[in-house]
């Protein structure tokens, strides 16, 4: 039987536990799953001196120093994310090392905000890049040579693997427990862990319902305005104007619109289009109904005018879309 493939993960103090537990149990699973006599992969954790690590939540991991490990006998590195990464990029061993890692390794990877530590090692340079949703424009910012992207739940781009905030990890695990072995093996593991649905990559990683009722301002606009958010989701077949929206808050559309870009950073029209996109794309994923009628119930008004939207924000057409996601249920 071949050797197990050793997945080092590199984390550091106050990292993120499910960045490590998550896919770290997807690939446990894979060894029990696999029906081979010897495990498909060998966990190893790492961190700069080595000894025990403690998380953000107070769990603590014993990691073996960087200095011990022959990274020649190394498959897949996977840097994790946390609370404390922008005092792990200031470690120059820590980051020498990813970089002198990932020269022979034959992929590295990141989860969450872990592509700060890749950034850094200058592995981001000119490719596509995810992180948690919150931390994009910092990561922009502070490195413009990555092609950061907004929406995926995961990135590859050559052997660089990043992936999305915290449970991102689990969804990139999965995906290369498939590349490394079958679907078969990668769909019985997020079964046995009880994922609901092997998200492809290009599924948008967060959801605009949500960031909505997580918005700031007055707890009596912020009512009125959820209020205002669940009534446009309920009528997203219908006309939308800037005037009738502001007629049910009882303000002129100059006020209404104002009030609304400061709660929720963003136009109406273009919160509205997030929203007839993610119910598309859970019609998409849930069900059968022709792709047109979809784009007149979510209230695009044509097929064409759905997968323009579509292009432009995951850059997949609708059918493709549904074809991922039927083949990951």
């Amino acid at each position: 039987m071949p050797s197990a493939k050793i997945v080092a993960f590199v984390l550091f103090e106050d990292a993120l536990a499910l960045n490590i537990a998550g896919p770290a149990e997807v690939f446990g699973s894979a060894n029990r799953l696999s029906g081979e006599s010897s495990p498909l992969y060998e966990l190893i954790y790492l961190s700069t001196a080595g000894n025990l690590v403690r998380t953000s939540s107070g769990v603590a991991i014993q990691t073996r120093s960087l200095a011990s490990v022959n990274v020649h006998e190394l498959d897949t590195v996977i840097v994790v994310g946390g609370v404390t990464v922008a005092e792990a990029m200031r470690d120059t061993v820590l980051v020498e090392w990813i970089a002198h890692a990932s020269t022979i390794v034959r992929r590295t990877c990141s989860v969450c905000t872990g592509a700060f530590l890749l950034a850094s090692a200058r592995l981001l340079d000119g490719r596509r890049a995810v992180t948690h949703w919150a931390s994009v424009d910092e990561l922009l910012a502070q490195f413009p040579a990555v092609q950061v992207q907004l929406d995926p739940i995961y990135v590859n781009d050559g052997n660089i693997w990043t992936s999305a905030g915290i449970s991102a990890g689990i969804d990139l695990a999965l995906t290369l427990v498939e590349v490394d072995h079958d679907r078969r093996l990668s769909l019985a593991v997020a079964k046995d862990l009880v994922v609901f649905l092997h998200r492809p990559g290009g599924q948008a990683q967060f959801s605009r319902t949500l960031a909505t009722q997580a918005g700031a301002g007055t707890h009596k606009l912020k009512s009125q305005l959820e209020t205002l958010h669940v009534w446009i989701v309920e009528h997203l077949d219908e006309e939308l104007s800037i005037e009738r929206l502001a007629a049910r808050m009882k303000m002129t559309p100059r006020t209404f619109a104002r009030k609304f870009v400061d709660q929720y950073g963003r136009t109406p029209a273009k919160l509205i289009e997030d929203l007839r996109l993610e119910t598309a794309c859970r019609h998409l994923e849930e069900n059968h109904i022709a792709i047109k009628q979809i784009a007149f119930l979510c209230g695009f008004g044509d097929e064409e005018r759905m997968r323009r939207a579509f292009m432009r924000r995951l850059r997949v057409p609708p059918a493709s879309y549904r074809e991922q996601f039927a083949a990951a249920i």
